[in-house]
């Protein structure tokens, strides 16, 4: 009681898009007010209501979002289940009975017995609750599968979900430093480890070949993958089509891996003709987010990050990159992972997440994924971006920091022309309009190229 489940919990609703249960509202409106059910019930009979309710609840064909009465926990079995994700709210005794013992709640009134039951049912709480949030984003967190804590990497082996074995994957460099950690946190469930190439080669078809043969998973194995974006891309890819699909957890362990490339479930390997044209969407198991791992994080690959929290911020309208970098990581996740439980296979709003990314995209095709990485493309697409939308660039300008890319023009154009959000070979682009992002623009050829000449050197 008093932990705002129903408050948080209808928030969670609006932001995911899903509808809304609160179990007492629900009884309250069959059998009338709940303090006299109590009275002329007893608590027996209400529990046998209440778990009538959470089964109806947790039985509905579509993802909801449900606030559950605080002594349910108590009804054995009740919320051990499945297809849900129990989400502990945390409150302290102090607090929740100062929020309540003024209601009229039956299990209030008196506060010794409400101290008595905080007590009893405090190891329930621990016990059933798959995650613990103590605001609206780490909600959605734990609506996502995303787990973010500093130091999570030393508890891989509890976080990785199931009890199958686990393939490792990684690339040379990472593995170097973080590989021991990981192997010696999965402990007996490390059946396997592979190495991925650095960098975009990983993504190549060659590279996933390899690991495909490599790989002696059954279907009731899990890779983790280990690594940044590249490595999380093309993991998850060999995971999506392995035996048909096999569960995976990224362990992303660069900034811009952590806040963008891990998280919503897209998987992909590059063609020569551009990137990411091959993939799947295979939403993780959960996803690990260790923000220490941020620590040790060289300058240059924490700007290439810093391109996707800024982007992130454009979007949300908030100073994400203001922010130290546990809440930076965590803010960030949080927006895109709501955006992507609305629309888990980018049939609409997702696409916003390409902000600059058409322009991007284009810029790396034409280097031929060499000497131009994906961070300081974003960084220069998003220039382009704002440009068009006739907005300020000083925060891309001061806080990234780009510099035109050398490539051949013509080779980036017809790059664009092959983007997967191009129709008929005509480009289509996320702006930042009067009202929030605008997504699927069609822009004058002419603007689009004056744009695209402007980021080459």
């Amino acid at each position: 009681m008093g932990a705002r489940k129903t408050t948080l919990g209808s928030d969670a609703a609006r932001v995911l898009a899903r509808p809304f249960v609160d179990v007492d509202e629900a009884i309250a409106d069959e059998y009338g007010p709940i303090p006299e059910l109590f009275e002329t019930q007893g608590e027996a009979v209400f529990r046998e209501v209440e778990a009538r309710f959470v089964r109806e609840a947790l039985g509905r064909p579509e993802p909801t979002v449900i606030a559950v009465g605080g002594g349910a926990v108590e009804t054995a079995g009740l919320l051990h289940y499945e297809r849900a994700t129990i989400v502990h709210l945390p409150v302290d005794v102090e607090t929740a009975w100062r929020r309540v013992r003024r209601s009229n709640r039956p299990l209030a009134q008196d506060e010794t017995e409400f101290r008595r039951r905080f007590e009893l049912r405090a190891p329930l709480y621990a016990e059933v609750a798959d995650a613990t949030a103590r605001d609206l984003d780490d909600v959605v967190l734990a609506a996502a599968g995303v787990h973010v804590e500093r130091g999570a990497l030393q508890r891989l082996g509890e976080l990785v979900p199931g009890d199958g074995a686990v393939a490792l994957v990684s690339d040379p460099h990472v593995a170097g430093i973080h590989g021991m950690d990981a192997q010696l946190a999965l402990g007996p469930r490390l059946a396997e480890t592979h190495e991925l190439p650095a960098g975009e080669e990983a993504k190549s078809l060659a590279a996933i070949d390899r690991l495909w043969q490599d790989l002696r998973l059954d279907r009731t194995g899990t890779i983790a993958a280990l690594g940044g974006g590249c490595t999380t891309d093309a993991a998850g890819f060999a995971a999506a089509t392995y035996l048909r699909g096999v569960a995976w957890t990224p362990v992303p362990t660069s900034l811009v891996a952590q806040v963008d490339a891990a998280i919503g479930g897209k998987t992909a390997i590059d063609l020569p003709q551009g990137k990411n044209l091959v993939g799947a969407f295979h939403w993780p198991g959960r996803t690990v987010v260790d923000t220490a791992l941020l620590d040790t994080l060289p300058e240059p690959q924490r700007l290439e990050g810093m391109a996707e929290v800024v982007k992130a911020g454009l979007l949300a309208d908030e100073a994400f990159w203001e922010l130290a970098d546990d809440e930076l990581v965590r803010r960030s996740v949080a927006y895109k992972a709501a955006i992507c439980l609305r629309d888990p296979h980018e049939r609409g709003e997702r696409a916003v997440l390409n902000l600059g990314h058409t322009f991007a995209h284009a810029l790396e095709a034409a280097a031929g994924y060499e000497g131009l990485t994906h961070g300081r493309a974003v960084a220069l697409g998003l220039l382009a971006a704002l440009r068009l939308s006739g907005r300020d660039t000083q925060v891309v300008e001061e806080v990234l920091r780009p510099e035109p890319a050398r490539v051949d023009r013509d080779r980036a154009w017809r790059a664009m022309a092959r983007d997967k959000k191009a129709r008929g070979g005509e480009p289509r682009f996320v702006l930042l309009g009067g009202n929030g992002p605008e997504r699927g623009v069609v822009l004058p050829e002419a603007d689009v190229r004056r744009e695209l000449d402007r980021l080459i050197a």
